[in-house]
């Protein structure tokens, strides 16, 4: 496996990342694809609770296609670790988008089966590809140096972060002048034609199945898929984007519950987008830095500052200071997620970042849907004042976690070295 450079070769900065050969035409597809995943989960809801009538069936159909995409997406990763992209990527977007479009036809009507549509959204969610891991072990290739790298991923989850707020907005666009299954068909168009552009890209031609061979050949102790999270960089990555999910996954509701106390209902949409602006401009500000300290040492600092901060937006005496505090914890949300996708590549061989990528990600969708879950339960039962103190504790517990594990290698580390 080629060392990385220590130091970089070029001027480090967004522009020059996009100016890297290839960059630009790599990271413009696989967007394309992303913002597929950006309008599929409003636009399915919508089309299930129009074709069955039902809330609770959109529902559990939008619970099950969230669950099998989420917790499969690491193994979805192996095989592309193992086979390469340009193998694996095509079937299983094929696959998926003409899930999806058989979502839409099943959708587009009222009165379909609820198991019919059930059924669909489950093999769909199985079928997921996982364009963001794939996107950022590109990165690792495109732009091996570490000042380059970090600003790659901030740039990367900072457009991710937008594609989710442009992907809704999209659908409520469709839906004004058509049903909602018609995001369904859309979203099936965009993942195959970005996939596709993706695996196009001349990018694409060093990620083989050859490379993983090689590597084992040279590594034999290379992390599998089932151990990679002994790997103690990617288990603390994991806990720090896990405990991020569950504090930030019963957001939306304590954000609606705040605002009807106070009559103020109609607010809860600017005071999420402060949160989502807070989080573009931290993760820009953060990759545009040059970090003395190691990744793995900044890693618990943005889940703790996130932590504090969801903790003093409970203390909040009106809308308009609950979006600044807002703003402000979100400025720790892409650092956090940035500095754990860094973690978990430098932690692994060239043949397994793709996973360790995917199992970051699958920890913070999966603490997310739990924070909401959990949040679902406390919102009615307690003031919000307690419910944001509640949600602050899984990041400041994690972040501790990480650096206690952190300081205990190092204590090792020195021992071992005298």
């Amino acid at each position: 496996m080629p060392s990385r450079s220590p130091a970089p070769s070029r001027a480090p900065s967004y522009a020059t990342v996009l100016r890297t050969r290839h960059a630009s035409r790599t990271f413009g597809a696989a967007l394309l694809g992303r913002l597929s995943y950006g309008m599929i989960s409003l636009s399915l809801m919508l089309a299930v609770k129009d074709t069955t009538g039902s809330y609770s069936v959109a529902g559990a159909v939008m619970a099950l296609f969230g669950a099998t995409s989420v917790f499969l997406s690491p193994a979805h990763a192996a095989l592309i670790d193992r086979y390469g992209p340009r193998r694996t990527l095509p079937p299983m977007a094929g696959v998926y988008a003409t899930l999806l479009a058989a979502l839409a036809c099943a959708t587009w009507r009222p009165g379909t089966s609820s198991l019919l549509v059930g059924v669909l959204a489950v093999a769909a969610g199985a079928c997921t590809p996982p364009l963001g891991p794939v996107m950022r072990t590109l990165w690792s290739t495109l732009v091996p140096e570490q000042e380059l790298l970090r600003r790659a991923y901030s740039l990367d989850g900072v457009a991710e972060e937008l594609l989710f707020v442009t992907g809704p907005l999209l659908v409520g666009v469709v839906v004004t002048f058509t049903v909602p299954a018609a995001g369904v068909a859309i979203s099936a168009v965009l993942v195959l034609v970005g996939a596709l552009a993706l695996v196009s890209s001349p990018a694409v031609r060093g990620i083989t199945a050859a490379r993983s061979a090689q590597e084992a050949a040279v590594s034999p102790d290379a992390p599998r898929e089932r151990r990679l999270l002994g790997v103690a960089g990617v288990r603390h990555a994991v806990i720090v984007t896990a405990s991020v999910g569950l504090c930030l996954g019963g957001l939306d509701l304590l954000v609606v519950a705040f605002t009807e106390q106070r009559h103020q209902g109609a607010s809860v949409a600017w005071v999420l987008a402060a949160l989502s602006a807070g989080s573009a401009v931290g993760g820009l500000g953060y990759g545009a830095v040059s970090w003395r300290t190691p990744n793995r040492v900044r890693l618990p600092v943005p889940a703790a500052g996130l932590g504090v901060a969801m903790a003093v937006a409970g203390l909040s005496t009106d809308v308009y200071v609950l979006a600044a505090v807002l703003a402000v914890a979100g400025v720790f949300v892409a650092p956090a997620l940035t500095t754990a996708y860094l973690v978990a590549d430098e932690s692994v061989g060239a043949g397994s970042r793709t996973q360790a990528g995917a199992w970051v990600n699958t920890a913070v969708n999966a603490g997310s849907s739990a924070g909401t879950a959990a949040m679902g339960l406390l919102v009615d039962r307690l003031p919000p004042a307690v419910c944001f103190a509640v949600a602050a504790v899984p990041a400041l517990l994690g972040a501790a976690a990480v650096a206690r594990g952190a300081a205990g290698r190092s204590r090792i580390s020195r021992v071992s070295g005298a």
